[in-house]
């Protein structure tokens, strides 16, 4: 009995396959058609992963437009009681109508057409935008700080 030794690359009694390349079509067409899977595969995961955030996007959307709505509503309820008179009351019931208003744009817009509408805004204001966008960064650091 003759021994075969895999590791000796002068055993010339070791089958091997041919090396792959230019010369060796069945192991590129293999490597290719496998490549070409795995890329469909990521290809649907990731449509997959799309739909998925843009499910829980469109139920935040939802949520947001409710809570806006109740807030107001509470707002609209307990406007005549706060301190101030008319002229608090008035602008109680005010803020509560336009969170009324935001709540139904969230409902009737999708957040495409929110950011068509955000880009406008900045085209047309860019300075009070920058402000805005520094305001909001800062409440953002304060909630985030640890040290309150």
């Amino acid at each position: 009995m003759q021994n075969r030794d895999p590791y000796n690359p002068f055993d010339s009694s070791m089958q091997t396959d041919p090396p792959a390349g230019p010369g060796n079509t069945s192991t590129t067409t293999g490597t290719m058609d496998m490549m070409k899977e795995k890329a469909s595969e990521m290809k649907d995961k990731a449509s997959e992963a799309g739909r998925a955030a843009g499910a829980r996007m469109e139920e935040g959307r939802r949520s947001a437009a409710g809570a806006l709505d109740r807030a107001a509503d509470a707002l609209h309820r307990k406007a005549e009681a706060l301190p101030g008179g008319n002229k608090t009351s008035d602008l109680a019931h005010n803020t509560a109508d336009k969170l009324h208003n935001t709540a139904h744009y969230l409902r009737e817009h999708d957040l495409r057409d929110m950011m068509g509408d955000f880009e406008s805004v900045v085209r047309r204001r860019p300075g009070q935008a920058l402000l805005g966008a520094l305001a909001v960064g800062f409440l953002v650091g304060r909630v985030m700080r640890k040290d309150h």
